[in-house]
């Protein structure tokens, strides 16, 4: 998997804020279709007070990908609180700031940072969504690249609308469960902003070098994750990212994974069920959520049936 495809993936979240890829939750407490297979993994934390569910989600998915099950409705169900990466994945106006104010870079512009030929190529990619490299000029490279990486799959019926967050964002609210967060919409948008340059703009140009194969490259991870298969999952997501680019990998997996666990952790130190959803990329590998707690002594077992 190229760097680009990493890099939306894990920023996906905020790929969904973004204006060209709006995001309209559906209605709330909708039901949603069951898998006929085991569908996407399920873990659990337990102590003598206290049940935590871990579920990987995929945020940007075709309306048609069915993932529901009965173990993940029932842990669902069962819970007082549900905990999501952000809680307010659809609201465009605490997005948007963020976006002019960290996206936007006016005084070094994009044909400032590229040679000729990737400027061409960034005109013929920008076309494909209505705009142009004269367009998508003052944006720093991680917001041009994060805007083109999301149109192909737009355009193969990807939708934020669909993705697992919102659907479960609105079964919470129908059923006056709590929703809590890790993180805000300002962090995430620190983490891309706040990428080296370089590394912004090998994003850049992985994403107009494999332009044509986004949508081949988010299929297969989808499958892998509506069929829990986790180890293909680490393969296919996970360790390319580590591979391809360590400091990524650190920032935008292992840091936020450490952050979370201490967060788990305290969360264990209460009592109650809660339910946890966020990206299926932060539950696979040696460097998982799971993979840290379990490294402190918590045990973490997977759902099977």
């Amino acid at each position: 998997m190229t760097l680009f495809t990493l890099l939306k993936t894990s920023a996906a979240r905020l790929a969904g804020g973004l204006a060209l890829f709006l995001a309209v939750a559906g209605a709330p407490g909708d039901a949603l279709a069951q898998t006929t297979g085991d569908g996407p993994a399920l873990w659990v934390v337990k102590d003598a007070d206290s049940t935590l569910y871990l579920f990987g989600s995929v945020h940007v998915l075709r309306p048609e990908t069915v993932w529901a099950s009965p173990r993940v409705d029932a842990a669902f169900d069962s819970a007082e609180t549900v905990w999501f990466e952000i809680s307010n994945p659809d609201d465009q106006a605490a997005l948007m700031p963020l976006i002019q104010q960290h996206g936007l870079s006016p005084a070094r512009p994009l044909s400032s940072l590229l040679t000729t030929e990737e400027v061409a190529d960034l005109d013929a990619a920008a076309r494909t969504i209505g705009a142009s490299a004269a367009q998508l000029d003052p944006m720093r490279p991680w917001l041009a690249a994060l805007s083109l990486a999301v149109a192909p799959l737009a355009k193969a019926g990807y939708d934020p609308a669909s993705g697992v967050e919102l659907a479960l964002k609105a079964r919470a609210e129908a059923a006056g469960k709590p929703i809590q967060a890790f993180e805000t919409v300002d962090k995430q948008v620190a983490i891309l902003a706040g990428l080296p340059e370089e590394v912004q703009l090998a994003f850049l140009r992985e994403t107009l070098e494999d332009f044509d194969e986004a949508t081949t490259l988010i299929d297969a991870m989808v499958t892998d994750w509506a069929e829990g298969d986790v180890e293909a999952l680490d393969r296919l997501v996970v360790q390319d990212m580590k591979a391809a680019s360590p400091e990524l990998h650190q920032a935008l997996l292992v840091d936020r994974n450490t952050d979370w666990a201490d967060q788990i952790e305290t969360l264990l130190q209460g009592s109650g069920t809660t339910f946890i959803a966020v990206g299926a990329a932060h539950l696979a590998g040696d460097d998982s959520v799971q993979a840290i707690l379990e490294q402190r002594g918590v045990e973490v077992d997977r759902i099977e049936d």
